[in-house]
């Protein structure tokens, strides 16, 4: 029952950054850290106060960061770099490409702010495009986690991970609902289990999926909710099995559904196992300045646009 997953408290995302990366560092001494004059909105004080001479303030210079980040993997180093998400993909692409992808080269591009929960900073800030970007380059990881612990969990996890990869989080304050325990790269994680439908989403928009299939299993549903924290590479095996009970979907995410992780599910679906699926995310749009949520309710990804999504694509299913 979905009503068994509670909030502990609310905390931002990227502060389970900070602390995460913080902790990284202790046990590995090879961890450093870069950020484009944000170090603090990227939560870095703790690590810069502990390993003061592991920091690197490149200025308002990312694409620069994202080269230095790729030379320092030739002499063992394991680069954390730090910025805005918009910053850390749309402004630094070919870099990214270039020299990380093509390369493989081992480093880690943390992003904060992402998606319209950025809020005020407006649409030049929210980027709603960055996890399609990330993930159609070759052996990107692309990893968007759901809460403070989880986001805590992934940036530890990362360091251990060979290769390059993408983590996605977010500003707003926001309910903390997992164990790190629970976190595995590559591994889906389920919130319940159900015959009905199966709601997949990431990021911030986890929580609403879950608030959404409350109110579903109070109308009689039987809801599953997967949250797809890594999103490249899929976990193909637990979507494909989903499917199958269920045999109809919902995807959920603050991003465009243009590219993005509904992508991804109705790319698996399409080649293993084909169902009607509704898709929850902005609309080929950019956003605009506004709280978190009013953002999240004018654009529809609010709780009752999940449930209308889901709702309507029962009824699809329902008609065959």
């Amino acid at each position: 029952m979905l009503k068994e997953v509670q909030s502990t408290g609310s905390k931002d995302t990227r502060s389970g950054f900070g602390d995460g990366i913080a902790e990284a560092a202790r046990n590995n001494p090879n961890i450093v850290a870069l950020t484009a004059d944000l170090a603090g909105s990227m939560k870095l004080q703790q690590f810069i106060k502990e390993f003061p001479e592991r920091f690197i303030q490149c200025g308002i210079a990312e694409a620069n960061m994202m080269g230095v980040a790729a030379g320092l993997t030739i002499g063992g180093k394991i680069p954390y770099t730090t910025t805005f998400a918009n910053f850390s993909t749309g402004r630094v692409y070919d870099q990214i490409r270039q020299s990380i992808a093509y390369s493989g080269k081992n480093v880690k591009i943390c992003a904060s702010h992402a998606g319209l929960t950025l809020g005020e900073d407006g649409a030049t800030h929210q980027i709603l495009e960055d996890i399609g970007l990330m993930k159609m380059l070759p052996g990107m990881t692309v990893i968007v986690p759901c809460d403070y612990t989880q986001t805590k969990a992934a940036t530890k996890a990362i360091a251990d991970f060979k290769g390059p990869v993408y983590l996605r989080f977010g500003r707003p304050s926001w309910p903390i609902f997992t164990k790190e325990e629970d976190f595995k790269i590559g591994k889906a994680q389920f919130f319940s289990t159900g015959s009905d439908i199966s709601i997949f989403a990431c990021g911030h928009m986890v929580w609403n999926a879950i608030q959404a299939g409350i109110q579903l299993e109070d109308k009689g549903f039987s809801v599953e909710v997967i949250n797809i924290h890594t999103v490249k590479p899929l976990d193909e095996a637990a979507v494909i099995a989903s499917l199958k009970k269920t045999k109809c979907a919902v995807t959920v995410e603050e991003h465009n559904i243009i590219g993005g992780m509904g992508d991804v599910i109705a790319q698996c679906a399409s080649k293993n196992f084909p169902v009607p699926i509704e898709y929850v995310g902005t609309k080929d749009t950019f956003g605009e300045s506004g709280t978190p949520k009013e953002l999240l309710k004018k654009y529809g990804l609010d709780i009752p646009d999940i449930v209308a999504a889901a709702e309507k694509v029962l009824q699809r299913k329902k008609n065959g």
